[in-house]
């Protein structure tokens, strides 16, 4: 039977609470500081220094703006250390830009063929629900990013630079999703008659092309990629296009990379294979992932780093974290201090019961050791710019990227051969509301 907050349940409540010594100053604390900033853990500060047994040296930290662009940021910022070793050249940015236009292209397509396909659907289906308040955003996952560079090559920043638009994308965004709703409107309206769709289709279509080249520019033909190496040498190349200057300064194939994953949950059995319903850009492309044991992602990592090469990874940084001294840590604040919340759950169940999913993508470009020889602490390369952390880069603790990881993508050559061997498995459906692809959302 359920039970309201009636007077007497209020009262033991209000009794319970008068009576724990701690409440008062707390409370007084608490009128006038945050939380967190109250239960941060001083000590634990001088535990987890940022100092590696494996320390790629990278460049200077990237900046997404008011974007939730992690995800290409991450991408061009692995790629961008290609362009650097060709060119001896210290500093150097791909254009994000760049690769977000293209995207959002895609995705507007990509939103446009999942509302066709669902047109005979109702109108509070929850896949429709889902696929018209998700919309296009920022979002995105590795094979997105993978399908856009395969597609349209990639160019310097200076060929086609950041606008207000692109670090700033929510009225962007908010418009583009107002015209596609209309579009499915419509589209039930006519789920019968395929021309009418069609003619639907390239109206909205044009429209978003349009307003979107507005926000972000027009991306260039063709460009001349100018740099300064390290030994002050100047150099130019004149007439590139975006896909001939991706072959030459830039040159991995990205097709020889795998998705993996790491969830612990029932419907996800380990070396299988994974793709998300409806979490997409480009279309016939979907978004794929192998799913590993904590213990294979972090060997397959571990190879990679020893090989000097830096790691794109998906992770959940919205538990723990410490922005201003930039540690990712279990131990960063002490909850028993001050309350009695007891908010400890395994990673099943925190991805089961919306506890915890990938939010944030970023790189890996450094590990240390423990006495046991396992990884006690990682570097991290982000893109919130310099300001936080240390100069823009983080650690993350074992426990805390134990918990909080939960997806890499590294070279096969840096896999065992029979999880090579799952990477041709065909793949399960997951809905598209799955915790696997919210680093999408």
């Amino acid at each position: 039977m359920a039970r309201d907050l009636n007077p007497e349940v209020l009262s033991g409540l209000k009794k319970s609470y008068d009576a724990n010594l701690r409440t008062k100053a707390v409370r007084r604390a608490l009128n006038k500081t945050d939380v967190l900033e109250l239960l941060h853990v001083q000590e634990n500060e001088n535990k987890v220094q940022h100092h590696f047994d494996i320390n790629i040296e990278t460049m200077k930290a990237t900046s997404q703006g008011s974007s939730g662009r992690c995800w290409l940021f991450a991408g061009t910022n692995l790629l961008r250390e290609e362009v650097a070793k060709k060119c001896n050249i210290e500093d150097f940015e791909l254009s994000q830009n760049y690769v977000a236009y293209w995207d959002k292209l895609e995705k507007i397509n990509w939103t446009m063929e999942s509302i066709i396909a669902l047109k005979d659907v109702d109108w509070d289906d929850r896949t429709l629900m889902w696929v018209l308040q998700n919309g296009v955003g920022d979002g995105g996952q590795w094979d997105m990013f993978a399908g856009i560079i395969k597609k349209y090559g990639v160019v310097p920043k200076s060929a086609f630079p950041e606008t207000f638009a692109s670090g700033s994308t929510r009225s962007w965004a908010s418009l583009v999703n107002r015209r596609l709703r209309k579009f499915a409107a419509d589209v039930q309206k006519n789920k019968d008659d395929a021309e009418k769709i069609g003619a639907l289709k390239d109206a909205c279509l044009k429209e978003l092309y349009d307003f979107s080249t507005s926000c972000f520019g027009q991306v260039p033909e063709t460009f001349d990629f100018e740099y300064t190496d390290k030994d002050k040498n100047y150099h130019v190349d004149r007439g590139l296009t975006p896909k001939t200057f991706y072959e030459k300064y830039v040159g991995l194939d990205l097709d020889d990379y795998a998705s993996l994953i790491t969830s612990p949950t029932k419907d996800k059995p380990y070396h299988e294979r994974f793709t998300v319903n409806f979490v997409g850009n480009i279309v016939d492309q979907p978004v794929v992932y192998l799913n590993l044991t904590m213990q294979e992602l972090k060997d397959a990592i571990v190879a990679q780093l020893k090989d000097g090469q830096i790691v794109w990874f998906g992770s959940d940084v919205g538990r723990w974290g410490d922005r201003k001294t930039g540690v990712w840590d279990m131990n960063n604040f002490d909850l028993t201090a001050l309350f009695d919340l007891d908010i400890s759950m395994s990673k099943e169940d925190s991805l089961y019961y919306c506890e915890s999913a990938m939010n944030h993508a970023m790189c890996i470009t450094g590990v240390s050791f423990g006495e046991n020889g396992e990884p006690d602490k990682w570097k991290i390369e982000n893109s919130w710019g310099d300001e936080m952390g240390n100069k823009g880069y983080y650690l993350a603790s074992a426990d805390w990227f134990d918990t909080y990881v939960f997806q890499a993508v590294v070279h096969k050559k840096y896999l065992p051969d029979e999880i090579v061997a799952c990477l041709s498995k065909k793949p399960h459906d997951l809905n598209p509301w799955d915790p696997m692809g919210t680093l999408a959302d």
